[in-house]
């Protein structure tokens, strides 16, 4: 008798030990929603579509998305601490995340809140106008601020976003003001200025299309060589400001996610962006896939995190917005 329930309890443990791994074995056995901190049409909504479409055959599931634009891309996070690190939340972590953790009060924390699953690229920046506008030039926006005080609007995608931050350095540095009017997304604020809504406007180069057909002109771009894209557009640094600005972007889970669901998605969702239709849809906003597993991407994001704890103190602009 005491053999048989040695030998039960033998069995027992012995599946209990094969309970985890027949767990993951079974990920995912439903959708997955990926979840894009960017209003529906823009560059990095489409570009994201597409590559759930593609990253779902590899994992046997549908990849969804849903769009929960607004606060410079960092209502995302909210819905990560939130969720169960089962590996079926994920979502785009854009970059001003690391940045307005330092600079505001919230109660989540980029690094602790998410799990890195891998990095998929990164984005430049540029100043645009319509394409009949008198503006010509980056010193020709500065000129009409001077010659006419809170006149000029400049659009961005929100506030405390790389292009927000860029331009507020620009403008403050020579005592000039403008009027900011932020948007969800890169369609919505491409429109605003293609119409004449705003003078001007700042976005990632998911404004390429715009340009290429004519609907806007392109003065200046953030990166730190020209676009081989449009090779006649000066970069900041071409016109004398020491300012390279760019955005990595990823996609990560919920913090503690196991380490097997981890590595599923990230084979899966790396399989999907080294497919030509991938690369070829990123050529469009003039980006190129920049991949990084996920121990490397957790590193960058550290790197980011710690770099801008350290531009906000610099800046006075530290509010000890760490979560808590």
């Amino acid at each position: 008798m005491n053999d048989a329930i040695s030998r039960r309890s033998c069995l027992g443990l012995a599946l209990t030990a094969l309970t985890p791994a027949r767990a993951s074995s079974t990920f995912p056995s439903r959708p997955i929603t990926l979840w894009i901190p960017w209003a529906a049409g823009g560059a990095t909504d489409i570009s994201l579509r597409l590559l759930a479409d593609l990253a779902s055959p590899f994992l046997g599931q549908r990849v969804l998305t849903e769009n929960r634009g607004g606060a410079g891309g960092t209502l995302v996070m909210p819905v990560l601490q939130l969720a169960e690190p089962d590996g079926y939340t994920i979502a785009q972590l854009p970059y001003p995340v690391f940045r307005i953790a330092h600079t505001q009060k919230v109660l989540w924390d980029p690094i602790r809140d998410t799990t890195p699953i891998l990095q998929v690229s990164g984005v430049t920046f540029g100043v645009l106008v319509q394409a009949g506008s008198a503006l010509r030039s980056l010193e020709e926006l500065f000129a009409f601020a001077r010659a006419k005080p809170g006149e000029l609007s400049i659009a961005t995608n929100g506030v405390g976003t790389t292009p927000h931050v860029v331009l507020e350095e620009l403008f403050t540095a020579r005592g000039l003001r403008y009027i900011h009017v932020p948007y969800k997304g890169t369609a919505e604020q491409i429109n605003a200025v293609a119409s004449g809504q705003v003078m001007a406007g700042v976005n990632s180069t998911g404004f390429g299309p715009a340009v290429d057909s004519g609907r806007l002109r392109l003065l200046a771009t953030f990166g730190a060589q020209r676009s081989k894209r449009w090779p006649q557009v000066p970069t900041l640094r071409d016109l004398g400001y020491d300012i390279v600005a760019q955005s990595p972007y990823g996609l990560v889970g919920p913090g503690g996610m196991p380490a097997g669901v981890v590595e599923t998605l990230h084979a899966a969702f790396k399989r999907a962006m080294f497919e030509p239709a991938f690369i070829n849809e990123l050529a469009k906003y003039d980006q190129d896939v920049d991949y990084l597993g996920p121990a490397e991407y957790l590193q960058s994001c550290r790197e980011f995190y710690d770099r801008e704890r350290r531009a906000a103190e610099k800046l006075g602009l530290s509010r000890g917005g760490k979560g808590t």
